[in-house]
C-alpha cells in the first residue's frame, strides 16, 4: 500500500475523536447526505445479508441501514474509537450492530465479505482514492453494491477565496473532482458506475459560527504539510474582511459527488483483461476420430 498519504491519519483520528459527542448535533448537512445516499440502496438487486457502514460516525446512517434491513447483518466501522461509542445512541432499537475500529485503506475482512458497503462522507480522507475504492472492492462480494458520497473540491469555496484574496495558502483539506472520482472507480475495476454532483449551501450568522461549526464536525486542514499554530488577531481579521457577506449573514457552499458502483460477477467464461478466457481444461470438448 502507498503510504504517501497526502493526510495525516492520527490527525484525522484525533480532530474527529473530539468531535464524537457534539458530531450529531452540528451535522445537519450531513444527515442530508445521508438520508439521499441511502435511496440509492433501491438499485440493489436483492436484499442485503451483510453491510458495512464505512465511516460510520456516531451511527446515524447504521440506524438508518438496520431499520430499513432488520435481520441484515451490520457492521459500523469507523477511524475514531469515539465516534464508535456514540453508535449504540443511534441503533439501540435495532440490536446487534457490531462495531469495528479500523482504516478504510486497510479493511480488516476477508474478501467477498459485504453485499452493499454504505459510505456517507467518509473517502475524502482516504488517501490515494483508488488505493481505497480497490480496498473495497475486495470486500465486496460479486454482484456487490457500493454507495457512498465524498466532498468535492468547490467545498468551502468562499473560505478558500477568501484566504487566497489575503495572499495565503488555504488552511482546509483538498477533495477530488469528480472525474477523478470516476476515474478512482473505472480503474479499480468496478462497473455500472454512476456518478451525481450536488451543491449544498448553508447560512451562518458569521465566520465565527462557521468555523466553529468546522470544529464542532472534526473537518479541519487535516494535511500532512498543514501550518501549526492559532491563527493571530491580525490575519483573523483580514480573512473576516475579505469573506463575501450577503446582508447579515454569510454562506458556505459544499459540493457533495455521490457515486454508487457494482463489483463484477463471478463468471469463469468472462474475458480476463480482455485477452484471456478462463476456462478448465475438463470443460473443453474433444472431437473423437472415427
Amino acid at each position: 500500500m502507498n503510504t504517501d498519504s497526502l493526510f495525516q491519519l492520527a490527525h484525522v483520528k484525533q480532530h474527529f475523536g473530539r468531535a464524537a459527542e457534539r458530531y450529531a448535533a452540528s451535522a445537519a448537512l450531513q444527515k442530508e447526505v445521508e438520508a439521499r445516499l441511502l435511496e440509492l440502496a433501491d438499485y440493489l438487486p436483492a436484499e442485503p445479508q451483510r453491510v458495512l457502514d464505512l465511516g460510520c460516525g456516531p451511527g446515524r446512517g447504521a440506524g438508518l441501514l438496520k431499520k430499513r434491513w432488520p435481520k441484515a447483518e451490520l457492521i459500523a466501522m469507523d477511524l475514531a474509537l469515539p465516534m464508535l461509542r456514540q453508535v449504540p445512541k443511534h441503533t439501540r432499537f435495532w440490536r446487534p450492530v457490531k462495531r469495528v475500529c479500523g482504516n478504510a485503506m486497510q479493511l480488516p475482512f476477508k474478501d467477498n465479505s459485504f453485499d452493499f458497503i454504505f459510505s456517507s462522507l467518509c473517502l475524502q480522507w482516504a488517501h490515494p482514492l483508488p488505493e481505497a475504492l480497490q480496498e473495497i472492492r475486495r470486500v465486496l462480494r460479486p454482484d456487490g453494491m457500493l454507495a457512498f458520497s465524498t466532498f468535492g473540491p468547490d467545498t468551502l469555496i468562499e473560505l478558500r477565496e477568501a484566504y487566497l484574496a489575503i495572499g495565503e495558502t488555504p488552511s482546509l483539506s483538498p477533495f477530488a473532482a469528480i472525474q477523478q472520482v470516476g476515474d478512482g472507480l473505472q480503474g479499480s475495476g468496478f462497473y455500472k458506475n454512476v456518478l451525481d454532483r450536488e451543491t449544498y449551501r448553508m447560512s451562518y450568522p458569521d465566520l465565527r459560527a462557521l468555523m466553529k461549526e468546522l470544529h464542532a464536525i472534526g473537518a479541519t486542514d487535516a494535511r500532512s504539510g498543514r501550518k501549526r499554530g492559532l491563527m493571530g488577531k491580525s490575519r483573523w481579521q483580514r480573512l473576516q474582511a475579505a469573506y463575501p457577506r450577503q446582508g447579515a449573514e454569510i454562506s458556505s457552499s459544499w459540493e457533495v459527488i455521490s457515486a454508487m458502483a457494482f463489483k463484477r460477477p463471478q463468471n469463469p467464461y468472462a474475458a480476463h483483461d480482455g485477452a484471456e478466457a478462463l476456462i478448465s481444461p475438463d470443460q473443453i470438448q474433444r472431437r473423437r476420430r472415427g
